[in-house]
């Protein structure tokens, strides 16, 4: 059974699991689904058409599932879909959709978002990414698996952040942000290295950090066109390139397609979703 404190207002078309924990002076909305295992600890908000996997933490002061903030929005019935063990510590805002793209902002699992982070609206955090404090990701990012985003580090609207990245604290990311590389710098933001630590930790052979930083030197340092470095490698490895050169060099060409050096951004105009339900959220 469910340990619901009787000084919390859940909404009777809720629907919680087993096993889910509500601590005191907590709200959960009518269109809300918590999975097993879920906990959430005093003074969270939870409303919107919000659905949760299981064995969430959520810390107090977290607001989950609310309007997003975009002068476009016009209360239909957008989306937050939340996946497995993810934790959202103290004052974690996350907003659901609007109604571009597919109406839906999506965290994906074992993700952890510190004190005050914010996520926001059509945002897609995929899994084990760290959001440390007071990181604030505008609409429409997407952060790729095992990314890293130090503290009050701001991201722009449809930036794109790679694989295992990782950026420096205070940094403004106004660009998208390459697979297995870091940023710095809070006036004219770069890419400066690779992620040599966190690749280390993930178990990346030191053969393989190796081709990165020689990529990287190519690609950052000597400022050689992509399509030139990538034939060099091409050749090297007689047009077998290991999944993580081809992993960084698609992302690559993906972002100079763009605009403004984001890959996404031709997506600003982008209609909105036609299955989106219309009525209040």
């Amino acid at each position: 059974m469910s340990d619901i404190s009787p000084l919390s207002e859940i909404h009777g078309d809720s629907r919680l699991a087993a096993n889910v924990t509500v601590g005191p002076f907590c709200v959960i909305g009518p269109h809300v689904s918590i999975g097993p295992g879920t906990r959430l600890d005093s003074h969270v908000t939870i409303v919107g058409h919000t659905t949760i996997g299981r064995g969430n933490r959520f810390f107090p002061g977290s607001v989950i599932g609310a309007d997003p903030q975009d002068k476009s929005y016009r209360a239909t019935g957008t989306r937050l879909e939340i996946g497995d063990d993810n934790v959202f510590r103290e004052g974690v805002t996350i907003n659901r959709g609007s109604e571009k793209e597919d109406g839906c902002t999506r965290v994906g699992s074992r993700n952890l978002m510190m004190a005050n982070a914010h996520v926001a609206h059509n945002c897609h955090v995929h899994d084990d990414v760290t959001l440390t404090n007071a990181v604030l990701l505008g609409g429409h990012v997407h952060v790729h698996d095992r990314a890293t985003l130090s503290g009050n580090t701001a991201v722009h609207h449809f930036t794109t952040i790679g694989t295992l990245s990782f950026t420096a604290g205070c940094c403004r990311l106004i660009r998208d942000l390459p697979p297995y590389m870091q940023a710095a710098h809070t006036d004219r933001p770069r890419v400066v290295a690779v992620n040599t630590v966190g690749l280390k930790r993930a178990g990346f052979a030191a053969e393989t950090i190796l081709l990165l930083r020689r990529a990287f030197f190519q690609l950052f340092r000597k400022h050689r066109p992509l399509p030139e470095v990538r034939a060099e490698f091409d050749q090297e490895f007689n047009g077998g390139l290991p999944f993580e050169l081809t992993n960084l060099f698609d992302f690559i060409h993906e972002q100079e397609q763009g605009r403004n050096g984001r890959a996404r951004e031709i997506y600003r105009q982008s209609p909105p979703a036609a299955d989106i339900t219309r009525q209040a959220a």
